[in-house]
C-alpha cells in the first residue's frame, strides 16, 4: 500500500484550525486530502455525513473501536466520541495524496505517535482565551454549558502545545494562512 504523509492541525475549538485546513486544501499543488473524522454526536447545523464527519450511534462507534477500526479515538465530551478511521487514511494514501487532519489535541498527538516520521503536527494558538470565547459565542451553535466545557478544555489543550512540531499563532488570519501553506510545502518537500 502507498503511504503518504500526515499533516495534523490541532487546537482548541475556535482557534481557526478549520479555516486554515480549508485554505491548505484549496492549494492543489500540495496534493492534500481531508481526513473526515468519525463521531458519535449528532450532526450540527448543515453538517453532512461523509463530508464533515462520519456520524455513528454511540453503540456503533464503540463496536468499531472494539474491532480495531480506529487509528485513534477518545471520548472528548461525555457521550461524544471522536476518532480517525483507519480506512479513511488508507483511502487517501491509495489515491496518492497526503492526509490533512483537523483534529483535537489528543487525537493529533496520537497520530504523531503512530507515524512519527511521516507527520507534521501543528498546534494553532489563538490570540487569547478571551478571543477564543468570543469566537465560540459568535458561532451561535452551542449552549452556555457547552461553551464553558470547551473553554475549560481549551486551557488544558494549550498546556500540551509544546508536544507539537510547530506552534502557529493565529493572531492575523491572512498571515496564518500564508504560514500554513509554507509549513506544509516545506514538510512535503522533505524525503
Amino acid at each position: 500500500m502507498h503511504t503518504g504523509k500526515c499533516i495534523v492541525f490541532s487546537a482548541p475549538s475556535g482557534s481557526g484550525k478549520t479555516t486554515l485546513v480549508r485554505h491548505a486544501l484549496s492549494h492543489p499543488d500540495l496534493s492534500l486530502s481531508f481526513s473526515v473524522s468519525a463521531t458519535s454526536r449528532p450532526p450540527r447545523g448543515s453538517e453532512k455525513r461523509g463530508e464533515d464527519y462520519y456520524f455513528f450511534s454511540e453503540k456503533d462507534f464503540l463496536k468499531k473501536a472494539a474491532n480495531g477500526e480506529f487509528l485513534e479515538y477518545e471520548e472528548v465530551y461525555k457521550g461524544a466520541f471522536y476518532g480517525t478511521l483507519k480506512s479513511e487514511v488508507e483511502r487517501i494514501w491509495a489515491e496518492g495524496k497526503h492526509v490533512i487532519f483537523d483534529i483535537d489535541v489528543e487525537g493529533g498527538l496520537q497520530i504523531k505517535k503512530q507515524f512519527p516520521n511521516q507527520t507534521l503536527a501543528v498546534f494553532v494558538q489563538p490570540p487569547s482565551l478571551e478571543v477564543l470565547e468570543q469566537r465560540l459565542r459568535s458561532r451561535n451553535t452551542e449552549s452556555e454549558e457547552k461553551i464553558r466545557l470547551r473553554l475549560a478544555k481549551s486551557e488544558k489543550e494549550i498546556g500540551k502545545s509544546s508536544q507539537f512540531d510547530v506552534l502557529l499563532k493565529n493572531n492575523d488570519l491572512e498571515t496564518a494562512k500564508k504560514e500554513t501553506v509554507a509549513l506544509i510545502a516545506s514538510f512535503l518537500s522533505q524525503p
